[in-house]
């Protein structure tokens, strides 16, 4: 990985409709995050907070049940440039959040350069939502699939209208809440999960051993998208989704020691941090530890 890293953070909190999760880059920031990856080596470059604008009132797009559509995109947009700009400069992007709604300009940006990117979706929601499969029109549960090309033009041709990544390079890790729409889209689309189930099952070695040979299978860059919901609420209280039965801390740990490891992650973001609903910053805590890990941290 590259030594030089641009710390991007991302307030936003519309993707998701509820307050707090726009708090979670300082959440980050307080927690450590660029003392933990200067003392492994790398340059930190904090680029600050992007402006996220602030809606007057709820709005939802007529016909296509999507919250907040002008002010995500607007944000997103501007995320995508900052995201191309600092890999045109050779840094390596590192984005926080803020709602999972930012995975659309993170991965928008990052595929200015990489013409077939693998990315690993480590979630408990697949994220594979449109206006017309979303039971609740919060964009942060469809960024995955605007980055695969479906859903709104205002989102899908953000960076380009065009898909910015295909099925087949796509691996969700930990999922164990999707809804009937994602659950068809996964099997028409033959995209790649590895469920609960399944980690229970081969165990986290085995997952990422698979995972790892499906992104970087063709491809020219391995994209890290970690949603802090994946993880137990136990470990990661401070989330605004969570769904109990989840990926222990040391599990997480694991998968992250083995990424790091591979040496083929070339961006990533952590995402769903919420200090409101969080217990004296614990979540935001494991997250910084989970990027450490992420960078090449080891015990000995």
């Amino acid at each position: 990985m590259k030594k030089n890293i641009a710390l991007i953070g991302v307030p936003m909190d519309l993707g998701a409709d509820r307050r707090g999760v726009d708090m979670g880059p300082s959440a980050i920031r307080y927690a450590g995050v660029e003392k933990r990856l200067i003392n492994l080596g790398y340059i930190v470059e904090d680029l600050g907070d992007i402006t996220v604008p602030r809606p007057k009132k709820l709005e939802t797009v007529p016909n296509h049940n999507l919250k907040y559509l002008e002010e995500v995109a607007e944000a997103n947009e501007e995320l995508s440039k900052i995201v191309s700009q600092v890999m045109a400069d050779g840094s390596f992007p590192l984005v926080i959040g803020g709602d999972h709604s930012i995975a659309i300009g993170t991965i928008a940006g990052i595929c200015q350069h990489k013409m077939k990117l693998g990315v690993i979706w480590f979630d408990a929601h697949g994220d594979l939502n449109t206006g017309e499969t979303s039971p609740s029109g919060n964009i942060h549960g469809m960024s995955l699939a605007v980055s695969l090309g479906l859903g709104h033009p205002v989102l899908t041709s953000i960076g380009g209208n065009h898909a910015k990544v295909h099925p087949e390079n796509v691996v969700i890790i930990g999922a164990r809440d999707l809804d009937a729409g994602e659950r068809k889209l996964i099997k028409d689309m033959g995209i790649h999960v590895f469920t609960m189930h399944e980690i229970d099952r081969l165990g986290m070695t085995k997952v990422m051993e698979k995972t790892l040979e499906i992104v970087t299978n063709g491809t020219d860059g391995v994209h890290l998208s970690l949603d802090l919901d994946g993880l137990d609420p136990h470990d990661a209280p401070g989330v605004g989704t969570p769904v109990i039965g989840g990926i222990t801390y040391r599990e997480s740990h694991l998968a992250m020691e083995i990424l790091a490891e591979a040496q083929v992650m070339t961006s990533a973001e952590f995402v769903e941090v919420n200090p409101i609903l969080d217990i004296q910053n614990n979540t935001a805590k494991v997250a910084v530890a989970l990027i450490g890990s992420a960078f090449g941290e080891k015990l000995l």
